[in-house]
């Protein structure tokens, strides 16, 4: 139950960020343009969106952050297994492991320092140029989605072990769309 809704609130952050960043790049973008013609610049003058780029850099890094970590949950990580895929099976699964647990091991160390970092933050005045955030606030990405990654290298590392299944991306499934058996087409039907 607590993995399902942690699955489901990384992809629901992670949506839900790519989608806002997206939509206000669109409207800063448009605003840019639109402040030229003449009749709308009265209009688009006093709306100043010099915030836009600076929260969408924030938006996508925590992205990337949280992406990485789903990635690791997917198998949508690129990696290059030709050698590790020849070992004899008692060989592989131990490399597969140490490969899996140096992952967790390096996320848990970046989290650590990240965290000091960000706790070196909340004592200081320090804010984003433009919104005026806590910096902390926006460094806060780097221990949470470390962390997070730290967890899903471990979740996938205790599967491997028990069942010898690394998690597999089908690049042609699409989730949500069932694919069934191909029907008749209009050229067989009026045979």
């Amino acid at each position: 139950m607590f993995l399902r809704i942690l699955d489901r609130l990384e992809e629901i952050l992670i949506t839900t960020l790519m989608g806002l960043a997206t939509f206000i790049i669109f409207l800063a973008v448009m605003h840019r343009y639109l402040i030229g013609i003449p009749l709308l610049y009265p209009l688009l003058f006093p709306i100043h969106m010099s915030w836009a780029q600076e929260l969408c850099i924030y938006m996508f890094v925590w992205v990337a952050k949280f992406g990485a970590a789903y990635g690791v949950r997917t198998g949508i990580h690129v990696g290059v297994d030709v050698v590790v895929n020849l070992l004899n099976p008692p060989w592989r699964r131990a490399v597969v492991l140490f490969g899996l647990f140096c992952g967790a091991f390096f996320t848990a160390v970046i989290g650590t320092m990240g965290a000091k970092f960000v706790y070196g933050l909340m004592h200081t005045d320090q804010v984003s140029p433009d919104l005026e955030i806590p910096s902390w606030f926006v460094y806060l990405c780097i221990p949470l989605g470390s962390y997070l990654m730290c967890f899903r290298f471990l979740q996938v590392a205790f599967k491997f072990w028990r069942t010898g299944d690394l998690p597999h991306h089908d690049h042609a499934h699409v989730e949500g769309i069932d694919v069934e058996a191909p029907g008749i087409g209009a050229a067989e039907a009026t045979r």
